[in-house]
């Protein structure tokens, strides 16, 4: 287990005993502690340096099954007894909801995993932040074609969170994070193209380079110019691994336990059935080492494990928190996310869907005529019906070589049609918490000129 600062325990605790005080029948505190640097550059010099810390409290209390959640940023005694004041006060006006409430004791979680989350080197020095903002800065401006680049960034940042529950569970994490960031720019007026690379890591040194990061946000942005748009049809379209999660975030808003279980879902009536090819599978892993999205515990105190979403392309179930599981009359699955304002929610941690055989290239190769996806703006979805609809650029593919940039099209489809014919790439990036590789999908409708 991760120890947080003594003085983090005692303020979660403070909070608990001020809702006690003030007549809560039961109650859960969140704390965080966090640190954050920025650094932007612009034409070879500083434009922007920002540094924020503080602490931050949440306090979620409970009068039979009515709740209310409070936050603040002051950690004064006076401040946290107003605040359970205020909260239990609030609590005896919410409607009852007999869904609501704490873990039982037998679910908390007892065992809690040093996920390695927290990167031990020292905190990066502002200046060691500009010079690799201005590293990934120069190298996009080297690239051929580069007009300009809009921005360039590199960040740190730290987090220290205690979650305390008035029925004995108290689990803290630690994270950091670094990152560098690049946008450039090529060509100009109305046929000004840009485009963009990032990296963000939990250790720094896991870092790609900045130089590569502005070497590829140049490429991209060059690889863009002079898009047009293809003719309305029927075509296949492969999904770039950059944005790919996307298609599977749809699918796990899908089986999320609140859209299930206010019937808001197109898949709502769909486990145990097919909804991916044979072969394919979405596993939630919490656990996975120095990534992201990994959490030894959820924000109800409930123990987080690795399951499968889909298996071998059939449903096996939904994303619960508490709430949604008593209501569905099933096991919650240890997804809750806690913010400090809210009551706990379902989420989802790590994911990954299982990768491919094939190449990118392989499957532009054999795709024939079609859409390479690399940018997407707006979203059009329906919950209840998977109507998919987005604004999307990218390259236009013939006999299965690159032929032109595209932009300024629609793409459309069904997400139960779509999820059912695609084909994933090997491409994915493990490191990532959505680990999703490029994905063709069959027989979408491109509307363009």
């Amino acid at each position: 287990m991760t120890r947080s600062s003594p003085d983090l325990d005692q303020i979660a605790s403070a909070l608990l005993d001020a809702a006690a005080s003030a007549g809560a029948g039961a109650a859960d505190a969140v704390v965080r502690r966090g640190a954050s640097v920025s650094v932007d550059v612009r034409g070879g010099v500083l434009e922007h340096a920002e540094r924020a810390e503080g602490v931050e409290i949440g306090l979620r209390v409970l009068l039979g099954q009515r709740q209310a959640c409070v936050s603040a940023s002051d950690i004064r005694a006076e401040t946290m007894q107003a605040m359970a004041e205020r909260a239990v006060a609030m609590a005896r006006e919410a409607p009852e909801d007999p869904y609501i409430g704490l873990a039982d004791a037998v679910q908390l979680a007892r065992d809690i995993p040093d996920l390695d989350l927290f990167d031990p080197a020292p905190e990066p020095a502002p200046a060691t932040l500009e010079e690799a903002a201005l590293a990934a800065e120069a190298a996009a401006l080297e690239v051929s074609g580069v007009t300009q680049v809009q921005s360039a960034a590199a960040g740190y940042g730290s987090s220290e969170m205690v979650l305390v529950t008035s029925n004995g569970f108290r689990g803290a994490m630690k994270r950091s994070s670094t990152s560098w960031s690049c946008t450039a720019q090529a060509g100009e007026g109305a046929g000004m193209e840009r485009d963009y690379d990032h990296d963000g890591r939990i250790y720094a040194a896991d870092l790609r380079s900045p130089e590569d990061i502005g070497r590829r946000a140049g490429e991209r942005a060059v690889a863009r110019l002079g898009a047009r748009q293809p003719k309305t049809g029927a075509y296949p379209v492969l999904f770039d691994e950059r944005i790919s999660g996307s298609i599977i975030g749809h699918l796990l808003g899908a089986v999320n336990g609140q859209a299930i279980s206010r019937g808001a879902s197109f898949l709502r009536g769909d486990l145990g059935r097919q909804i991916l090819p044979k072969g394919l599978s979405v596993i939630e892993d919490p656990h996975r080492l120095r990534t992201g999205g990994s959490r030894p515990f959820d924000g109800e105190g409930l123990a987080t494990a690795r399951r499968e979403i889909v298996a071998d392309g059939v449903m096996t179930g939904w994303t619960l928190d508490l709430a949604c599981a008593r209501k569905l009359g099933m096991t919650p699955t240890g997804n809750a996310a806690r913010g400090l304002s809210a009551p706990p929610s379902p989420s989802n941690w790590n994911i990954a869907l299982t990768q491919g055989t094939q190449s990118r290239e392989d499957l532009i190769r054999d795709m024939g005529t079609g859409l390479l996806v690399t940018s997407m703006i707006g979203s059009t979805i329906n919950p209840n019906t998977g109507d998919y609809s987005r604004g999307a650029a990218g390259l236009w593919i013939e006999n299965g070589e690159i032929a032109y940039p595209v932009n300024e099209i629609t793409i459309a489809g069904n997400l139960r049609d779509m999820f059912l014919s695609m084909t994933p790439a090997n491409d994915a990036r493990p490191w990532l918490s959505h680990v999703v590789p490029s994905l063709l999908i069959e027989g979408m409708t491109l509307a363009g000129s």
